[in-house]
């Protein structure tokens, strides 16, 4: 029977750089993950392109009880530290997209996927697929797993045991909630977790006016008391997605309202004087028709003058389209679930693990990674630069 340094509990991004670099480090390491294939998230993100990190990786974009946490594991692991990584283990070359965001050049996820595999094989380190982890047990000489494979309950014992089982979203990719229940089985703290970077719902008497949108797309600024996001949102038949609702979704709380700048790059105010200055011969139509599709510009009737000549427009109607265009309330009824949802926020507190090791300080040997912690990154590669930083710093520990 192979005797392993530690056994990771899961073969996602976090868990394959974590036994990769413990490998590299002349380590034997043994992955268990549930999928029949290792990177089963790593092979959808990007629409199967994988955003593998972002330029501008910062502990300013998270979301955490306390992102400043960050800054001793980016210490140890920074975005060059991944760049060079892939480039010289696996031929990677990244591009940027925009924001920041980084792609391979060939724009497949498998090829990030095939690096950690063939490094698995170079350096020794085993990993059993379509292993189901059923519990984690503290013994005198370290922890005992339990898990299902094969139609077989077994169990291993190890010195030292790395969670890196994600978080809950997306349960056809084996989202599992074992590393918090392992934690609250251990007494570490955990903070309260919900979807985030996922789509909010609207439902009542607002919904069929969103649903008369499906399929718009608009670069606005979506902001509320926190922060602020300038990307492109998506109006659904259910609500609104798009990489700024997206973003905002992880700072918004059930009831709250949050803003919309529908035209972030001009003024109201300034665009009807000039075309009071020309005349103010057009309707209002007419000219949100130079910044908004048809659809739009008719769905907007509900709410301002759109038949109106701006040569015609009273100040207290300007006033109304200024407001509504560029402080557009919206109070989300919801959300579209861990499904839908990129990631999990909340987790195992941080106050609970050495932020060097990412080690339980409670637990001598029990390590917690990835998505199961409570760092929730932006979009745009954020999450997988933690994935990885994880994974080299509890490795450095094993």
């Amino acid at each position: 029977m192979n005797s392993y340094d530690a056994i990771i509990i899961g073969g996602g991004a976090c868990g394959l750089m974590c036994a990769v670099q413990a490998g590299l480090l002349g380590k034997k390491t043994l992955v268990l993950e549930r999928n029949d294939k290792p990177g089963a998230k790593i092979l959808i993100s990007g629409g199967g392109r994988c955003n593998f990190t972002n330029l501008y990786t910062s502990p300013e974009n998270f979301v955490s009880e306390n992102p400043k946490f960050l800054n001793t594991v980016f210490a140890q692991w920074t975005v060059d530290d991944t760049l060079a990584f892939f480039e010289n283990f696996g031929g990677i070359k990244g591009k940027e997209k925009t924001l920041g965001q980084l792609f391979p050049l060939t724009n497949k996820a498998k090829d990030i996927v095939a690096t950690f595999t063939r490094l698995l094989y170079e350096t020794g380190q085993d990993i059993w697929l379509n292993a189901r982890v059923q519990s984690v047990d503290a013994v005198d000489a370290g922890y005992t797993v339990t898990f299902e494979r094969e139609g077989k309950e077994r169990t291993l014992q190890s010195a030292k045991v790395v969670f890196a089982s994600g978080g809950l979203p997306v349960a056809k990719l084996g989202a599992s909630d074992l590393a918090l229940k392992t934690a609250r089985k251990f007494g570490l703290e955990v903070i309260p977790t919900a979807p985030a970077l996922v789509p909010l719902t609207i439902t009542g008497k607002e919904a069929g006016w969103y649903a008369s949108l499906a399929g718009n797309s608009v670069f606005a600024r979506v902001y509320n008391e926190k922060i602020a996001f300038e990307e492109n949102i998506l109006f659904t038949h259910w609500g609104l997605s798009g990489p700024a609702i997206l973003q905002i979704s992880s700072y918004w709380r059930t009831s709250e309202t949050f803003t919309i700048d529908l035209l972030p790059k001009f003024k109201m105010d300034d665009l009807i004087r000039q075309e009071r200055h020309a005349g103010g011969k057009r309707t209002v139509g007419q000219l949100l028709n130079d910044h908004f599709t048809k659809k739009m510009v008719d769905a907007w009737a509900k709410f301002l003058p759109i038949t109106t000549k701006i040569a015609s427009l009273s100040k207290a109607d300007a006033a109304l389209i200024a407001e509504t265009i560029h402080r557009f309330q919206v109070k989300p009824a919801g959300d579209k679930g861990y499904d839908k949802a990129e990631v999990m926020r909340g987790g195992v507190s941080t106050a609970e693990l050495h932020p060097k090791t990412l080690e339980a300080k409670k637990y001598r040997g029990l390590y917690f990674g990835g998505e199961a912690v409570d760092i929730t990154g932006w979009l745009g590669g954020y999450n997988f630069q933690w994935a990885w930083a994880a994974g080299y710093a509890i490795a450095q520990d094993l």
